[in-house]
């Protein structure tokens, strides 16, 4: 498939056809972030819903400087639970240190809880160790995808004092909770997190023993740099 022209997306992007509209903004990712920009904010209010939510993670991929804000301002006051989402993971790609605050607050006041599992996906690209709170109380939720993703996070962040409460999940019944756990567990160097890690590289489900082994890997490396 050929690149379109910045000529050829701009035609499709005001196409009434909605697919046309997705075909134009996924042949944005050829373009510079600023050039990219004047199209994106023209379809944050598209009135397809799939279209909006693929302009505003677009802003994240496409980071300029106008979209902090926005994506900000999506977050706090969009009524759809699914662009709001989007909004919360975008800003995690734009791994600016400004969006721990909000991103903290949606994880807390939001009531959906996809929107609270993004942000905690998204605070964990920030590698900022000041999540660490949020996250840790991200453990105790009742949805286990919000586990699964404060999991990764605190992985992601390096968050050392995590171990101990981390290592609840070794016989969770869950096996995407034992592989999150695995592959965190490899961002975590300590006795304990070789010792777990040797546990689950012996796991029964296969996706959780190789990432136990490749941990394990990783974290053999790390001490003979």
């Amino acid at each position: 498939m050929s690149l379109l022209s910045l000529e050829e997306i701009a035609v499709k992007l005001d196409s009434e056809n909605s697919g046309d509209r997705m075909v134009g903004l996924a042949s944005l990712r050829n373009v510079p972030a600023a050039d990219a920009f004047p199209f994106i904010e023209k379809l944050l209010n598209d009135e397809n819903l799939q279209v909006r939510s693929m302009a505003v993670f677009a802003l994240g991929i496409k980071a300029t400087a106008q979209s902090f804000p926005i994506l900000v301002k999506i977050l706090e006051g969009e009524p759809d639970y699914s662009i709001r989402a989007g909004a919360a993971g975008a800003l995690g790609y734009l791994e600016d240190e400004r969006a721990l605050e909000p991103l903290v607050r949606a994880f807390y006041e939001d009531t959906d809880w996809l929107v609270r599992f993004s942000a905690a996906v998204s605070l964990g690209n920030l590698k900022d160790l000041r999540a660490q709170d949020v996250l840790l109380s991200a453990l105790d939720s009742d949805e286990i995808v919000l586990q699964q993703a404060a999991i990764a996070a605190l992985g992601e962040i390096k968050c050392i004092e995590a171990v101990d409460r981390l290592l609840v999940f070794v016989q969770s019944k869950d096996w995407l909770v034992r592989q999150r756990l695995a592959e965190a567990l490899g961002h975590l160097p300590s006795e304990k997190s070789l010792s777990a890690l040797k546990y689950l590289a012996k796991d029964s489900h296969f996706q959780v023993s190789e990432a136990a082994t490749f941990s394990l890997k990783r974290l053999a490396d790390a001490t003979t740099l």
